[in-house]
């Protein structure tokens, strides 16, 4: 099966621990395998700041987050692969794999997987879907060889 699935990426942010863009286009593919033939969704990585502000604006919190995602709102006629914007916050992602001893490589892979999921619609408000969606984050990140986040 063919796919052309793609990630833009704006680094915004000064750390000097980001991962290569490879790495983003290879767990934002792993996360459309089998979902999606074409994709595009952009990336947006940034310092507390900036996080802060889209936190703010975006959802009322007054703080950074580790990942935004924003599901394109096409409408069903327009043929476009555009499936939404993701906006990591690269100091709150080091920050939360320090504090919880993970691996940080790890952890950005997850946290670009948790965003692409919700680029596709899922989510984790019921506890139903919270499970359904952290077993799929789970078998993808172990195709990928990393270990359960949870």
């Amino acid at each position: 099966m063919q796919y052309d699935i793609h990630l833009d990426i704006i680094i915004n942010s000064s750390s000097q621990l980001i991962p290569r863009s490879e790495l983003f286009q290879k767990w934002f593919k792993a996360v459309l395998q089998g979902r999606k033939k074409i994709a595009e969704a952009s990336l947006l990585v940034v310092d507390e700041d900036e996080g802060k502000y889209f936190n703010h604006h975006w959802r009322n919190k007054d703080k950074p987050t580790n990942i935004l995602s924003f599901p394109a709102e096409i409408p069903t006629e327009v043929n476009s692969p555009i499936i939404g914007d993701l906006i990591a916050c690269a100091p709150i992602i080091e920050l939360e794999a320090k504090n919880q001893s993970k691996d940080l490589e790890a952890h950005w892979a997850h946290m670009i997987i948790h965003g692409g999921l919700h680029l596709l619609g899922y989510d984790h408000i019921l506890e139903q879907d919270a499970l359904e969606m952290e077993a799929i984050e789970i078998d993808i990140l172990s195709k990928l060889g990393y270990k359960n986040p949870y």
